[in-house]
């Protein structure tokens, strides 16, 4: 009978336990969520104030009693920004199709294919990754204006159509596909190509959607070089048109307006993530084939 106790009264106190541990862990998520989400209702807070009211706030409040969406109209009338919607989605989806297609390819090559000078070749390519990403801007430019290809569509997707870390991580993943399934698809016939996109394309889906949509959020924040090698208000995406319009739209001074045109901006990458954050962390956490 006294042991009986004994193990309850233990086993009470390892529940408590757990529950304190349980209470701090949720407190602390509770805390960073709000340090983490607190600058986005603050963009989005800022955005449905107005000009007169956001000035006249010696001290800046939490909360608007009148809110306006005149901000919103603003960022549509005052400045092309659909135009630079328009661009930025023509430069993602072209960079992006064309990027995978490469990157497939090389990681197929260097996975599965045999040839002379293979591993010395991926040293190489792994090489480049050591190289500042200042020095690869400069030789880009120089080679873009040599070609005569600035302020055009070409001339910004062409540097963004391959990336050695993807090609390396998708190598890693086809890796890890068994070879039984390669050389039974060889006995039968099967050609490379028609085995790369019936067998190691469906398995490593996961790794494709998560390389994806990294580089769609990737050319859609893409800044440094847009800006380079674009002058031409035409040919601006969203992120480099953001200096425009703080110059030339609604002015310095103007900060609802431009956190209007922020949120507009933000809110398809936020929505991206909302609609594949499982297959993101599915992508993300698979080290390779389960067995």
């Amino acid at each position: 009978m006294g042991n009986q106790l004994e193990y309850e009264l233990i086993e009470k106190k390892a529940r408590q336990r757990q529950r304190i541990r349980r209470i701090i862990t949720y407190v602390f998520l509770a805390f960073w969520a709000v340090m983490v989400l607190f600058p986005f209702y603050w963009m989005v807070l800022t955005s449905i104030k107005s000009y007169s009211a956001y000035n006249s706030e010696y001290i800046p409040k939490f909360y608007t009693l009148s809110p306006t969406l005149q901000n919103y109209v603003d960022a549509f009338t005052a400045v092309p920004l659909a135009r630079y919607f328009l661009n930025t989605l023509i430069f993602t989806v072209a960079t992006t199709v064309l990027m995978m297609i490469v990157i497939v390819l090389a990681a197929f090559a260097f996975a599965r294919l045999n040839f002379k000078g293979k591993n010395f070749v991926f040293v190489l390519f792994l090489s480049l990754m050591m190289i500042p990403n200042e020095l690869v801007i400069i030789t880009n430019f120089v080679t873009i204006t040599n070609l005569d290809l600035r302020n055009t569509f070409l001339g910004l997707i062409l540097p963004s159509v391959t990336s050695v870390f993807y090609i390396y991580l998708l190598k890693e993943n086809f890796e890890q596909i068994p070879d039984n399934l390669y050389y039974a698809a060889k006995v039968d016939g099967t050609s490379d190509f028609r085995y790369l996109w019936r067998v190691m394309i469906p398995i490593s889906r996961p790794t494709l959607i998560t390389i994806t949509i990294l580089k769609v959020i990737e050319c859609w924040n893409s800044y440094v070089w847009p800006r380079l090698i674009t002058d031409d208000e035409n040919y601006f995406l969203v992120s480099n048109g953001i200096q425009e319009i703080r110059e030339n739209g609604f002015g310095r001074e103007n900060i609802p307006a431009m956190m209007a045109a922020v949120v507009v901006i933000s809110v398809p990458l936020i929505v991206l993530f909302l609609i594949f954050r499982k297959k993101i962390m599915a992508g993300v956490a698979r080290g390779g084939l389960k067995g």
